[in-house]
């Protein structure tokens, strides 16, 4: 009788468990999600570093790679739904719709366009002084060149009123060599890196002559009808990232040396200096809204640029579902 006993309590237990608790139920397979970045590795992209390392990612079903790859490579990707996500300036998506590729901005990572034109010739004081001069920047393509294009608008020139050369991201090396006078770069980035050389620049931001969507992750819009699962995930992962690296600068430098090559052996203060000039321009409230003006800004001087056809709409190039 003892022996039957056993037996019915062992089925009674099991026929009142459910499959899961009876069962060593197999982990689902993470998305594998290869992203591309836009630029070399650099504590800009501190967020991501953090969210990996912590965990964010795993937690979310999401293995994530990191891709290196121009802006342009990645906003084309996309677009062929050939990865999901991408790192991209608001003008990409504008341009590529143009293009008639699928691609709509999900998440507002930059708060301002974080693109300046910096000056070693102390004697340039406006915009308009730029015609005849030569510029450099990482190449004719990208947030960079919108951002020249920008500021060339702004002071009633052309991109034949100067004279460009695409030198790619060595502007630092171009200007301490006296190769270069005039350069295109990331506001939170060379600025501070020059200034710590002792070179003395002028420098013309364009978020102080237009408010324009800035960087953020775009995705099509294939993702977002068949798996606005996946979207969510993905962003839930990052803002986690851009919470943890605001609220803990010091501990996301830590995490950043892992994914950085050097940045052990780099100024700590400067490169610090750079994480924190980043994350003041991060201060978007909350995480990841949409400003919808700064998308009609954005597109009204892309027409009047003659980079994109009027008729367009703002509402075309976003969606703020997974922002709200």
């Amino acid at each position: 009788m003892k022996h039957v006993f056993t037996i019915l309590l062992v089925f009674t237990l099991l026929t009142s468990c459910s499959p899961l608790e009876i069962s060593l139920k197999k982990t689902p397979e993470p998305t594998i999600v290869r992203l591309p970045m836009g630029y070399i590795p650099n504590i800009q992209f501190a967020p991501f570093y953090v969210a990996l390392e912590k965990g964010y990612f795993a937690q979310n079903g999401i293995e994530l790679i990191f891709d290196y790859s121009f802006e342009t490579d990645g906003i084309a990707l996309v677009g062929a739904n050939q990865v999901p996500f991408s790192l991209a300036s608001g003008e990409q998506v504008f341009l590529a719709r143009e293009q008639k590729l699928p691609i709509r901005y999900v998440y507002t990572w930059y708060r301002d366009y974080p693109v300046s034109l910096l000056s070693t010739d102390l004697s340039l004081m406006s915009l308009e002084e730029l015609k005849g001069k030569q510029i450099a920047l990482p190449g004719l393509y990208g947030a960079s060149y919108i951002g020249l294009r920008a500021l060339l608008y702004s002071a009633g020139l052309s991109e034949s009123d100067v004279n460009l050369n695409p030198i790619g991201y060595t502007q630092i090396e171009s200007i301490l060599a006296g190769a270069e006078q005039n350069v295109i770069v990331y506001s939170n980035n060379e600025p501070i890196l020059l200034d710590a050389q002792g070179v003395e620049f002028n420098q013309f931001s364009v978020a102080e002559y237009f408010n324009m969507a800035s960087n953020g992750i775009v995705t099509n819009e294939h993702t977002i009808e068949t798996n606005p699962e996946l979207v969510t995930r993905f962003l839930n992962a990052f803002r986690q990232g851009i919470e943890d690296t605001i609220s803990n600068p010091d501990e996301a430098y830590e995490i950043s040396k892992q994914y950085i090559e050097n940045l052990a052996l780099a100024d700590e203060a400067i490169q610090k200096e750079i994480l924190m000039a980043s994350i003041s321009m991060w201060q978007v409230e909350p995480y990841g809204s949409i400003d919808r003006e700064n998308w009609a800004n954005m597109l009204e001087v892309l027409v009047k640029m003659e980079l994109v056809k009027s008729g367009m709409t703002p509402e075309e190039a976003y969606t703020d579902q997974f922002s709200k």
